[in-house]
Formats: C-alpha cells, sequence, structure tokens
C-alpha cells in the first residue's frame, strides 16, 4: 500500500514541459547560452552535475548592486525556458542577483524528476553559488514555489545562517494535497511540515486564497510552525498559478527583502509578524500539476 501511495503521489507531483522550451548551445568561446536572453550580459549559464551524476541547467542573473541572492526553485509544469521574465523582473525590482536551476529531468537538465533528486539538484547549485559566486549562507534568500517549496525547506532546514526564506503556493506534503491525512506517513514526499519546523531564518509565506491545487490552509500551516514568522501575504483571490500578476506581490517582496537588509544574522532575530492577514489582487503560476 505504501509503495502504490508513494508512487501516486510522485506521479502528481512531476510535469516537466514535454519538449522542453528550451535547449542550451556552447559558444566558440565555450561559454553557454540559452537562446533568447544571449543579449543579457549579466546573466550566466552552468551545467552543473549532481550527487547521481545527473547534469542540471542553472541561470546567475547578477544585479549589479546586489545585497543578496535569491535562489529560486521554480513550480511544476515550467521550465527556465518559461521564465525569462520573471528572473528579469524580480532582479530589477528587488535588486538582487537570482539564481534558477531546472530539476533533473527538466528542461535540458538530464535525469529523471524525484523528490530526492531534486534535493541533490539544490545542494548542487548551491555549492556553485559558494564556489564561483562566493555568496555566503548570510547573503542567501531560498524561494521556493509550490513544489519547489520541497527543495527549498530540505537546503533550508540544513543551513542555519540563511537571511530568509519565501513559501510561494508550498505545500505540506505531496499526499496532503492529495487528502487532508493528520499524520505523516514514511511514503510520502516533501514532508515540508516537518521540515518547516527547523528553519531557523525568517520565513515569508505567499499563498492564494482561491487556490484550487494547493489549498491555502497549506500556507496558512507552514506559516504556523515557522520559528521566525514574516508578514504572510494571503493573496484575495489569487490562485495557484497567477500570484506574480498581482501588484502586492512585488510589493509585499520588496518590502521583505527591505526588513532582511535591518536584521541581524549574528543575534536570534524576533517575530516579525505585525499583521497576520494581509491581503492582495491580482497574478500568474507554475501548476503543482493535478491532472
Amino acid at each position: 500500500m505504501g509503495n502504490v501511495t508513494s508512487s501516486v503521489a510522485a506521479k502528481f507531483a512531476f510535469f516537466p514541459p514535454d519538449p522542453p522550451t528550451y535547449d542550451v548551445f556552447r559558444e566558440s568561446d565555450g561559454r553557454l547560452v540559452l537562446p533568447g536572453v544571449t543579449a543579457d550580459k549579466n546573466m550566466e549559464v552552468h551545467l552543473l552535475e549532481t550527487k547521481p551524476g545527473n547534469k542540471i541547467v542553472a541561470t546567475f542573473w547578477k544585479h549589479p548592486f546586489a545585497r543578496f541572492t535569491v535562489l529560486y526553485s521554480h513550480g511544476n509544469a515550467a521550465d527556465l525556458g518559461q521564465m525569462h521574465e520573471l528572473f528579469i523582473e524580480l532582479r530589477a525590482h528587488l535588486r538582487v542577483n537570482i539564481m534558477s536551476y531546472d530539476y533533473s529531468g527538466y528542461g535540458a537538465s538530464s535525469g529523471k524528476p524525484s523528490e530526492f533528486n531534486t534535493y541533490y539538484d539544490i545542494e548542487a547549485v548551491y555549492n556553485c553559488l559558494k564556489k564561483d559566486y562566493g555568496i555566503k549562507q548570510e547573503d542567501l534568500i531560498l524561494y521556493g514555489q509550490s513544489v519547489g517549496s520541497g527543495p527549498t525547506l530540505h537546503l533550508a532546514s540544513r543551513l542555519q545562517k540563511l537571511r530568509g526564506v519565501v513559501l510561494h503556493s508550498a505545500i505540506l506534503s505531496g499526499i496532503r494535497v492529495l487528502c487532508p491525512v493528520k499524520m505523516t506517513f514514511w511514503f510520502d514526499i516533501y514532508k515540508n511540515i516537518d521540515k518547516i519546523r527547523l528553519v531557523s531564518c525568517p520565513v515569508l509565506v505567499i499563498h492564494g486564497t482561491n487556490d484550487d491545487i494547493v489549498d491555502l490552509s497549506h500556507g496558512k500551516r507552514l506559516w504556523e510552525l515557522a520559528k521566525e514568522k514574516y508578514d504572510p501575504l494571503w493573496v484575495k483571490g489569487g490562485g495557484h498559478c497567477n500570484l506574480e500578476t498581482y501588484p502586492e506581490y512585488i510589493k509585499h517582496l520588496r518590502k521583505f527583502i527591505n526588513a532582511m537588509e535591518k536584521i541581524s544574522i549574528v543575534k536570534p532575530t524576533k517575530q516579525l509578524t505585525q499583521n497576520p492577514s494581509i491581503e492582495v489582487k491580482h497574478n500568474k503560476c507554475l501548476r503543482f500539476g493535478i491532472r
């Protein structure tokens, strides 16, 4: 029964675009490029090897005056080829570097998508940020959207000096998307409900009130369980795949980034919540993929 349920949960969790929306090419000088964004001199493409041996694509979008770097784990039914405009907007409005990547089996990344492969994927990307860009935990914000909340909380639960975490349309766990179980089963995937308790940095939760893929209760419970709560953003009328289109989305993210600049990473931070019911207005997204 456990293997069957786990298989069903995994099947519901991964829907990489087929065919992929982009490819990666190597220029004569050895640089890797993505068609359509080659003119952006502040974007670099990496092909990273994960612990199991998969080669995953990662893109680093540099802002010349960035204080922080955001490591962005995207949602389910999308790959990097569909997200150029979003990263450009986030980089400009938040004044941050953006590091994003495609999970194994997504886009031009090799291998097959699985829960544990996404963990190896984000670890490889984090190692790249440390090695190639000298990014420290104190200057890193992890951002997980929908399924991306899984690898995000996996890494966040292991790093004790992170600047912050953003959970966008996040899930409590894979099985809990299917049915509201009261306990965590060993065969469940992405046990975020347990890992959120191990995160020691400020956590911002963003969720749509009309999300018909991952119910609002997931976001509210994750916010309740976070040790360091930041004002959540409950997007009134927002669904699962449209939150970026609401003006409150970028406004609230900017407020969060500004708050992160003011806190000390050395001393324990106090609860950052002022009003637990901030509301929003209109957005776009990447499906969790129940079909």
